[in-house]
C-alpha cells in the first residue's frame, strides 16, 4: 500500500507547490515516528484545527517540513484513510474527511440554568437613512481610483513601499493640494505647510495636543490651554480637545452663527469653528464675522481651527473662500475626503501656521501615526488628473437636485416645516413646531426612517465655560442628512419623512 501513497504524479507535485500549504505537528519523542505522526494529524483534526475538506501537504512536503521518510509520512496517510480520518483522490490530494470524528468533548455534570431577564423587544431595524454625517458611499468613483491606483502605483519611487520616512506626507500629495486648495478654496500655503492625517479627527487631536503642550509649559499665556467652540456642533470634536488636557467654552448662536464678539470676553487663544458650512445650522460665517475672527487671533496671538465643513458643496453660485486665506499665520486650514470621496480613505490634512508646523509633524513621528502612502499617492494622481474635479462637480450636482426634492416635497406635504441654512452641504435642518422634535423622531423610527435631532449636537457651556451661552436660534428641529442614501432609497426616504411629520 506504501508504494501507491509514495509515487505521486508530476500534476500532483506541480498542485501541491500551487497550493504551497503548511502544516504545523507537533511529533511525540516517545514511540514510533509513524505512531506519533498519526497520532499528532488525529488531534489536529478531533481539536478542529484541520477543518473538514482541509487538503493536506503532500507525502513528499510534509516528509521534507518533518525531516522524516516520505514513506513514513505514506504509511500514515494510507491507515488514516483507511479509518476514515481522511480521503485521498487522484488529482484531488489527501483532504481532511467530510466526516471526520467530532471534538471530543468532557461530560460535565448538569449545572443550573439561570434564565438572564427578558429583553425589551428591539427598535425596528431601519430600512431609510438620513442621518447627517456621510455622504452617498455607493457613488465613490471605484473605476476612476482604481486608474488613479494603477498610474500612481505604477509611478511610484521604491521609497513609497517601505516604512516611510515622509512624516508630514508624501510630497506628491502635498503638492497636488497646495494647488487644489489655492485654487478652489482660496487658501494660502506652500506644500512645506500642509501636513497629510488620516482623517480630520487624528489632524485635530494632533493640532491639540500640541496646544495643551504649549498651555502646560511654564509661563505660559493665561488661557493658552481654553479653546472656544460653537455651542452646537460634533462632541467628538470637543471630546478629542479636552483629551489633550484642554477646556473649552462654548460661545453663543444666533441666525448669522457664532458670535464671534465673545471670543474675547471667554479668555481663550484657540477657538474651533465651521465657517464655510457650520454643523449642525448650516449658516456661512458672515464676512464681517469671519474679519472679527481673524482680528481676535492677531491681537490675543491665538489661532483659529477651521474645519472646512462641506466647503466644496455650495448650490447657490455664492461659494466663499477658506478664512485661512486672510490671515495664513493664524489660522489652521483642516479638510477631508471624507465627504467629498469616502470616509473610509482616512484622508485629511492640516495647513499649519509656521509656529505650529514642526512641532505637529514630531507627533507623526511616533509608530502608528503614518497615513498610508500608496492611498497618498493615489490621491494626488486622482487630484492633478482632474478626476477629482470631475467628481466633486459631479456630486455638486446630485446633492444639489437631492435638496431641491426636498425642499420641494416639504412644500407640498408638509409646508408648515421650514428648511433653514445656506442651500449647501449634504445636509438640511427641518424646523418643527415646539415640542415635538423627539416624538417625531420616534415615529420615524416606527416607520423605517433614522433620523437626527437637532438637541443631539448643542454642546452646552463647556468644560471651561461657567454658564450656558446664550443662543438666539430655533428650538426644536431635525437635522436631515439628504446626502446620506443612495439614489434608489432617496424616493422612499423622502416618503417616510413626510409620514412622520407633524
Amino acid at each position: 500500500m506504501a508504494d501507491s501513497w509514495a509515487t505521486e504524479t508530476p500534476s500532483d507535485v506541480a498542485a501541491d507547490f500551487a497550493v504551497g500549504s503548511d502544516l504545523h505537528l507537533e511529533l511525540s519523542r516517545t514511540g514510533g515516528v509513524r505512531a506519533s505522526l498519526m497520532s499528532a494529524l488525529r488531534d489536529a483534526v478531533r481539536s478542529g484545527r484541520l477543518a473538514p475538506g482541509t487538503r493536506l501537504p503532500s507525502s513528499r512536503t510534509l516528509a521534507t517540513d518533518l525531516g522524516i521518510a516520505r514513506n513514513t509520512v505514506a504509511d500514515a496517510y494510507a491507515e488514516l484513510v483507511a479509518e476514515g480520518w481522511l480521503t485521498a483522490r487522484q488529482g484531488s490530494g489527501t483532504r481532511v474527511a467530510e466526516r471526520a470524528v467530532a471534538p471530543e468533548t468532557r461530560i460535565e455534570p448538569p449545572t443550573p440554568v439561570r434564565r438572564p431577564p427578558p429583553r425589551p423587544a428591539p427598535a425596528p431595524t431601519p430600512v431609510y437613512d438620513l442621518m447627517p454625517g456621510s455622504p452617498d458611499v455607493s457613488s465613490f468613483p471605484r473605476a476612476a481610483w482604481l486608474t488613479a491606483a494603477r498610474k500612481a502605483i505604477t509611478h511610484a519611487p521604491n521609497d513609497a513601499f517601505g516604512y516611510g520616512t515622509h512624516v508630514a506626507g508624501r510630497p506628491e500629495l502635498r503638492r497636488a493640494l497646495a494647488d487644489y486648495l489655492a485654487r478652489a478654496r482660496g487658501v494660502r500655503a506652500a506644500p512645506e505647510r500642509i501636513l497629510i492625517c488620516s482623517g480630520l479627527s487624528e489632524g485635530l487631536r494632533l493640532v491639540g495636543e500640541v496646544l495643551g503642550d504649549t498651555a502646560r509649559l511654564p509661563g505660559a499665556t493665561p488661557g493658552a490651554d481654553l479653546v472656544a467652540v460653537e455651542s452646537f456642533g460634533l462632541d467628538i470634536h470637543r471630546d478629542l480637545l479636552t483629551g489633550c488636557g484642554l477646556r473649552t467654552v462654548a460661545v453663543g448662536f444666533d441666525e448669522h452663527g457664532p458670535r464671534t464678539e465673545e471670543l474675547a470676553s471667554t479668555g481663550a487663544r484657540a477657538a474651533l469653528m465651521t465657517p464655510a458650512h457650520q454643523f449642525p445650522f448650516g449658516v456661512s460665517l458672515p464676512p464681517d464675522r469671519r474679519a472679527a475672527t481673524v482680528k481676535w487671533a492677531v491681537e490675543t496671538g491665538g489661532v483659529l481651527l477651521e474645519d472646512d465643513y462641506d466647503g466644496e458643496f455650495r448650490y447657490d453660485g455664492q461659494r466663499v473662500g477658506a478664512v485661512q486665506g486672510l490671515d495664513p499665520e493664524h489660522v489652521v486650514y483642516m479638510g477631508t475626503v471624507s465627504k467629498s470621496l469616502s470616509p473610509a480613505l482616512r484622508l485629511g490634512w492640516l495647513v499649519l501656521p509656521e509656529r505650529l508646523f514642526a512641532a505637529v509633524a514630531e507627533l507623526k513621528r511616533r509608530p502608528g501615526s503614518q497615513t498610508s502612502g500608496l492611498d497618498q499617492l493615489t490621491l494626488a494622481e486622482f487630484i492633478t488628473s482632474g478626476a477629482y474635479d470631475r467628481h466633486v462637480r459631479g456630486m455638486r450636482q446630485r446633492y444639489q437636485r437631492r435638496r431641491d426634492q426636498l425642499v420641494a416635497a416639504l412644500a407640498e406635504r408638509a409646508p408648515h416645516v421650514k428648511v433653514s441654512g445656506i442651500a449647501a452641504g449634504l445636509h438640511a435642518v427641518l424646523e418643527l413646531p415646539p415640542g415635538t422634535e423627539q416624538s417625531v423622531i420616534n415615529g420615524a423610527a416606527w416607520q423605517g426612517l433614522a433620523l437626527e435631532g437637532l438637541r443631539r449636537y448643542r454642546l452646552g457651556a463647556g468644560t471651561g465655560g461657567d454658564a450656558a451661552p446664550r443662543d438666539d436660534v430655533i428650538g426644536d428641529a431635525l437635522v436631515v442628512g439628504y446626502g446620506t442614501p443612495p439614489d434608489h432609497a432617496y424616493a422612499g426616504a423622502l416618503d417616510a419623512l413626510c409620514r412622520a411629520l407633524p
